[in-house]
């Protein structure tokens, strides 16, 4: 069995939101006695399921593993190391952007300001 953290967290987040199980189980497609075994900690959630909890109340695995307390979860802010190498980033973003329309022009100048306004 898992931790019961998580039974916790999916029975927080259904009550934020002031659903029944069964108004959930549901939604999900299962039953009301599935939903309280998962929150009460007497069964397993499924990998797919907890994607589906993470999906509908719009939080992170993170939040709902009891990694944080942060709904967003740890790695929300992460910036990939690309944004460090400013070079290869700009060769990135003239690829990404066709040289023949205004509007992409535009586009990648805005990428590309707020891209130096990050580093600064």
């Amino acid at each position: 069995m898992q931790d019961n953290i998580i039974g916790k967290r999916l029975k927080q987040l259904r009550e934020s939101v002031k659903q029944s199980q069964v108004k959930i189980a549901a939604l999900l497609g299962t039953t009301q006695s599935a939903i309280n075994r998962y929150e009460n900690g007497h069964s397993d959630v499924p990998n797919a399921t907890l994607l589906w909890f993470a999906d509908y109340y719009d939080v992170s695995l993170d939040y709902i593993f009891g990694r944080c307390d942060e709904p967003q979860g740890k790695l929300f802010d992460y910036q990939p190391k690309a944004f460090e190498n400013d070079e290869r980033m700009q060769e990135f973003i003239e690829m990404c952007f066709d040289p023949s329309s205004a509007a992409n022009a535009k586009l990648k100048e805005a990428v590309l300001k707020l891209l130096k306004e990050q580093k600064q």
